[in-house]
């Protein structure tokens, strides 16, 4: 399975991907996995425990909206799902809208 409309895989956490989360609350809604490579391999994250305690927060505070997030395992190696639903209004992400379009994350101009 590759990256695709409503998958996206990231390495580690970093805030910026707060604009992904932002991307699919504003397109068909989809699923951001952190721990795991460009090829969807599980490549494990050393801080999950602690991520699945802090995103919720920060999802809530930053774009206002609720997303579900998961701590899953592959083998030996833990990694997080982070599942957002299509809202129904725009929610911009530090003032810009996203909207996920194929495997890319667009930014939103007009709005």
């Amino acid at each position: 399975m590759s990256e695709n409309q409503n998958i996206e895989w990231k390495e580690i956490w970093k805030d910026d991907y707060l604009a992904w989360i932002c991307g699919f609350a504003n397109g068909k809604g989809g699923s951001l996995y952190i721990g795991k490579n460009d090829k969807g391999e599980c490549i494990g994250l050393p801080n999950a425990c602690k991520l699945l305690e802090d995103l919720p927060n920060k999802i809530r505070d930053t774009l206002g909206i609720i997303a579900a997030v998961s701590l899953l395992n592959e083998g030996d190696n833990e990694y997080i799902e982070i599942s957002v639903k299509s809202y129904p209004i725009a929610i911009s992400y530090k003032g810009i809208y996203y909207c996920r379009s194929g495997s890319t994350n667009q930014k939103l101009a007009g709005l």
